[in-house]
């Protein structure tokens, strides 16, 4: 067996598993059972005509082999194994990299189909998202589907794809125009990690973003020199817990919480990175916070919004915030909301 490459050099994590199935970069030696599916299964496929092994070892040595030395490549393979036996194929293809998209291309032995389709789609859909989302990043993937194959729909939508649109008679098949179908997903994946002194410069770009110190109770142009002092401060506080948010992998926002002077109580606080602002990301950063950052204690969160911030006013309330009172704080009116982790 000739030597090809086996890890692609613009992921970190080549290999996933779920159980005895996993997906690894696409191996030289499954090529001509590959070759067989895709022959076997040309009508649903986008291929003008039977491929034969010259073609197929063509493809893998002039386009196949240079993917692994791309760091933006235009598709990403897989095989898809199960035992260490391929069973099929797929992968990311046409990746946009500005936009962040792909589309999941995916077939299975030809054998497989009758009794296996929906749970090999269903597995290697939740593998293949977590290269996309953990991985490269990307925000949205999606499938193009020749309206053949109706059992295709319930097992992509059984994970999360919804159908986003029909392109009408897009394709020829045996003499007759049939529909496209189009199902996408926006992959994300959210996490949380204590803050460092590491994150000064981040966090100080996002407390002095315009927006930001509109809402804050304290207005004005923070210098850098405050802002470290303020930072590194709290980095050594046993009465404050920092928090940066993550989406795939990029922080995004800061949860911030305080003990309260006057009680045990916590104060909670959130700011965004002004790139990642208006796509829920506050509601979704304050729960997962406050149920996984916290989980020890059963104090009760509260929170000092202005009135006037109402993105951050929603935010609040669809992660389980209640308002307790109306108040002023600085001459400001604004609103006390209440989180009483004793009730969750």
């Amino acid at each position: 067996m000739k030597k090809f490459p086996s890890k692609y050099k613009c992921i970190r994590q080549n290999e996933y598993s779920i159980g005895e199935y996993a997906i690894v970069p696409i191996r030289y030696e499954d090529r001509l059972d590959i070759m067989k599916w895709r022959n076997e299964q040309i009508y649903h496929l986008r291929q003008n005509g039977q491929l034969t092994p010259d073609d197929q070892d063509r493809y893998f040595d002039g386009v196949v082999s240079k993917l692994f030395e791309d760091h933006q490549p235009n598709q990403l393979l897989f095989s898809y194994l199960e035992r260490g036996h391929c069973i099929g194929y797929g992968g990311l293809v046409h990746i946009n990299w500005v936009d962040r998209n792909a589309e999941i291309s995916f077939i299975m032995d030809t054998s497989l189909e009758d009794q296996y389709f929906r749970k090999h789609w269903q597995n290697y859909l939740r593998l293949i998202e977590k290269v996309a989302s953990h991985q490269l990043g990307l925000y949205k993937i999606y499938t193009y589907a020749f309206d053949l194959r109706q059992e295709l729909y319930s097992a992509i939508e059984s994970v999360g794809f919804e159908r986003e649109a029909t392109l009408r008679n897009h394709c020829l098949y045996e003499g007759i125009f049939k529909d496209v179908v189009i199902h996408s997903k926006f992959c994300q994946s959210i996490n949380f990690r204590r803050a460092s002194k590491d994150d000064v410069k981040i966090t100080f770009e996002w407390a002095n973003d315009v927006l930001t110190r509109r809402n804050s109770f304290s207005s004005e142009v923070i210098s850098f020199d405050e802002h470290k002092q303020w930072w590194y401060n709290k980095m050594i506080d046993e009465n404050a817990n920092y928090f940066i948010c993550e989406e795939n992998g990029i922080p995004a926002g800061l949860v911030r919480f305080d003990k309260a002077s006057e009680s045990p109580n916590l104060i909670i606080g959130v700011t965004l990175a002004p790139s990642h602002r208006g796509r829920g990301l506050a509601e979704k950063f304050l729960k997962l916070v406050c149920k996984e950052g916290l989980e020890e204690t059963k104090d009760i969160i509260h929170a000092y919004i202005k009135e006037s911030n109402l993105p951050s006013i929603r935010a609040f309330e669809k992660a389980g915030f209640e308002l307790v009172e109306e108040t002023e704080i600085n001459g400001v009116v604004s609103r006390k909301y209440q989180l009483n982790k004793n009730e969750e």
